[in-house]
């Protein structure tokens, strides 16, 4: 790792959490996200409404496209605290469109992401078209030249956001090489099916696309050098909501082991129950430490070492958290009335988005040559 890397947030990033906490205690509940995870399209208004009057969607992007033009770990601050909370917002998928816009180079940024910016567009990447393979090869999906730009056909699945989306970033075969492309929701030829998702709070689709009007943005080395990008800062926000989670986790076991008493004594007082909590701890600041770093490098070479390795770590320390919380609590652990099940299912469900922790670890033996 890189010497001059500090894990000490800011003083500005101390103010920015403690707002964005606030924000989320006023705006929603866990009670909330309970209720919105018995749908196939949840979106916590109220919440996504206060990040945009705080501007905090478009955090990352420049200034003169309407971002606050922060970097990527004020960014994570915001993920990391809605982490905490299991916040059913989609600016995970927003995020992933935006950087994919932008790093793209396309003249057509300037007049894309404004809305993006302030929240009022919700986007996501609609690359996915099976549970393996890698988005950034040439898909199945293709695009043909038409009168009016370009014309695509296929499908693409487990598309993040996709039941609440407005602006896809399509990957698609443009003679024979990978090329995205800015698909609107209301086009002709797009068909969008919500589906069943393990974490209900982070909806899924399925968008098909029948002869869809689409505007270019990249082609070729271009193109993958975006895509590459919007996936690592995906992977690197995400790294920082899991964070968050275990966190959560671990305070609602250890707050949990304190007031919980059996034969007379505090169940944290038993050896067992200690050593769970001591683990945990040691899980969710070793992940902290990863997913941190991992969005303050800015060299590229040092990044393709970052991002598998957050992905890897955080991933496995929120399981670890997730499910150690649901044993400690013990029977009402397991119940729907507990906030337990949210995080252990946001944690499944983020050690498999962008990439399983397998074909990241492969990732990082790859770039470490083992």
């Amino acid at each position: 790792m890189a010497e001059s890397i500090t894990f000490a947030p800011t003083d500005e990033q101390v103010l920015l959490a403690s707002t964005i906490r606030e924000l989320v205690d006023a705006s929603t509940s866990m009670d909330r996200t309970r209720e919105l995870s018995l749908t196939v399209d949840a979106f916590d208004t109220e919440a996504w409404e206060g990040l945009k009057q705080m501007g905090v969607v478009g955090l990352t992007m420049p200034y003169e496209v309407g971002g606050g033009g922060a970097s990527l770990d004020d960014l994570g601050v915001v993920f990391e605290e809605l982490g905490r909370r299991v916040v059913a917002v989609p600016l995970l998928s927003t995020t992933m469109a935006m950087t994919a816009i932008h790093a793209s180079g396309s003249a057509a940024a300037a007049d894309l992401l404004p809305a993006l910016a302030s929240g009022d567009a919700i986007g996501t990447l609609a690359v996915h078209e099976g549970p393996h393979g890698d988005p950034l090869q040439v898909p199945n999906t293709t695009a043909i030249e038409v009168d009016s730009g370009h014309a695509l056909s296929g499908a693409k699945r487990f598309v993040t956001a996709g039941p609440l989306a407005s602006t896809f970033v399509v990957s698609a075969s443009l003679d024979g090489e990978l090329a995205l492309f800015i698909v609107h929701v209301d086009a002709e030829g797009v068909d969008v099916q919500a589906v069943s998702a393990l974490d209900a709070t982070r909806p899924l689709a399925t968008v098909t696309f029948d002869g869809a009007e689409a505007s270019l943005l990249a082609v070729g080395d271009e193109a993958r050098e975006a895509l590459s990008t919007a996936l690592d800062i995906g992977v690197l926000a995400m790294a920082r909501e899991q964070v968050g989670g275990a966190s959560a986790c671990l305070d609602m076991a250890v707050e949990y082991a304190k007031s919980r008493f059996q034969f007379g004594r505090a169940i944290g007082s038993f050896q067992a129950v200690k050593h769970m909590c001591a683990d945990m701890l040691v899980a969710v600041e070793h992940a902290r430490s990863v997913a941190v770093y991992g969005c303050r490098v800015e060299d590229p070479a040092e990044r393709d070492i970052a991002v598998p390795l957050a992905k890897s770590v955080c991933s496995a320390a929120y399981l670890q958290a997730a499910g150690d919380n649901i044993q400690i609590h013990g029977g009402i652990g397991f119940t729907w009335e507990h906030d337990a099940h949210l995080y252990f299912k946001r944690a499944k469900s983020t050690s498999l988005l962008l990439g399983s922790v397998d074909a990241h670890r492969d990732r990082l033996a790859d770039v470490l040559e083992l």
